[in-house]
């Protein structure tokens, strides 16, 4: 079992993500490893919320070159979290 702490990175406080906060929906970075119902879980846990969807996506690294070397950007995962109606992360408030 995971920890909340473990599951959820940081907030994702984008343009998009900001635009989705009319709608009661908050965007995280979470691990990888993690599955819709651990995210659910963290997030009522650590947020004391009820959420009624989670919508995950994986953005995949970019290529970056530094003279000879090539590498990549880390892989992340994101998710969209809806609350209930008339909830709301206290967190996002400064946006």
């Amino acid at each position: 079992m995971k920890f909340a702490q473990d599951i959820l990175i940081k907030p994702m406080i984008t343009e998009k993500s900001t635009s989705l906060l009319e709608g009661n929906k908050y965007t995280f970075q979470v691990d990888p490893r993690s599955n819709k119902s651990e995210i659910k879980r963290a997030v009522e846990e650590l947020f004391k919320v009820k959420v009624l969807d989670v919508h995950t996506l994986r953005v995949k690294g970019k290529l970056k070159r530094r003279r000879n070397a090539i590498g990549r950007t880390p892989e992340k995962k994101k998710a969209i979290v809806t609350l209930k109606p008339g909830d709301k992360i206290e967190i996002f408030e400064g946006v």
